[in-house]
């Protein structure tokens, strides 16, 4: 039960960062990406902070603690946040989709090579359906995916340095709660951001005074529920469900960015969203080891009742 409480969790954090792609794009369009990314994230920090402050849950971390919160920053908060939001900026939205979908596969191989941790061949599937469903999602959206731009570069640098830092997540949660982790990331992070804002975007604070009302509700929501609570429930999972398990989901986040696209920004679904949201769902179902758990449920009831 605690495991399909897992699954539950991470197809809620997919639905917040689908519908989080479509507001950071226009955050992005009224400030420039690293000054917003770091006020974003401190605004992150601070409601991950307070959330946990009300559960009895902030505590100081150990020199060891402190080794993998400052290589979690780096990894998940700084590399990840500058090479996405800059990648955002200068490529379309269905590359940057297509090269995020990758998440899983990489996560898979890497998980394979450095951890020893190797995925069933049921679940190796499923992380070729999911990507073969972020594919034929994506593609549908009709901007095109053809021709590799310094954008496309940038998001790819951006999911690398995301699934390395889950391997750290992974380790890190044996003694240190992900929740605490992820405030002490993004607090460190955005720190580091704004240093590299002020030397790469010089003065665009001021650009904060000049927004439209709507900037606010969006980045509010963004660093709040988008960035907060998002990183916050998806790195606990990653430390109950493991990096390969979890980084399956990440096949629906595209999904959810589709149809956050649509709802918002008036974007046409297809019958092709739909074929790509069935194979989707099977790449989930089998690449997290639903499928298999099902099956052995199944097998073991069979066999109680044989006996019986």
């Amino acid at each position: 039960m605690k495991q399909w409480k897992i699954y539950g969790i991470l197809v809620f954090v997919m639905f917040i960062w689908g519908f989080n792609l479509p507001a950071v794009k226009f955050l992005v369009s009224e400030v420039r990406p690293v000054t917003l990314s770091a006020f974003r994230i401190l605004l992150a920090s601070i409601t991950v902070f307070a959330i946990l402050a009300t559960l009895r849950m902030v505590r100081k971390p150990t020199k060891q603690e402190w080794k993998f919160i400052l290589l979690g920053a780096l990894l998940n908060v700084v590399f990840h946040h500058y090479f996405l939001s800059i990648g955002l900026s200068i490529t379309t939205s269905s590359n940057a989709g297509l090269i995020l979908g990758t998440g899983p596969v990489i996560t898979a191989v890497l998980v394979s090579l450095i951890m020893r941790i190797y995925p069933s061949r049921l679940q190796w599937v499923g992380v070729i359906l999911g990507l073969l469903g972020v594919s034929a999602t994506v593609l549908a959206a009709g901007d095109g995916t053809s021709g590799l731009s310094y954008g496309d570069v940038f998001v790819f640098l951006s999911i690398l340095s995301q699934v390395f830092s889950y391997l750290v997540i992974s380790k890190a949660a044996k003694t240190l709660d992900p929740r605490l982790l992820t405030a002490y990331m993004f607090l460190i992070g955005s720190i580091v951001l704004f240093i590299i804002s002020l030397v790469q975007e010089p003065g665009e604070i001021k650009a904060f005074f000049d927004v439209p009302p709507m900037f606010w509700v969006a980045f509010f929501g963004s660093g709040m529920v988008g960035t907060a609570v998002g990183h916050m429930l998806y790195n606990y999972s990653v430390g109950q469900a493991g990096p390969s398990k979890a980084a399956i989901f990440m096949n629906l986040n595209t999904l959810f960015t589709l149809v956050g696209s649509a709802l918002f920004l008036g974007e046409v679904i297809s019958s092709r969203h739909i074929f790509g949201l069935v194979l989707i769902v099977g790449g989930v179902i089998l690449g997290s080891g639903a499928a298999e758990d099902m099956w052995r449920k199944h097998k073991l009831k069979k066999s109680l009742s044989e006996s019986s």
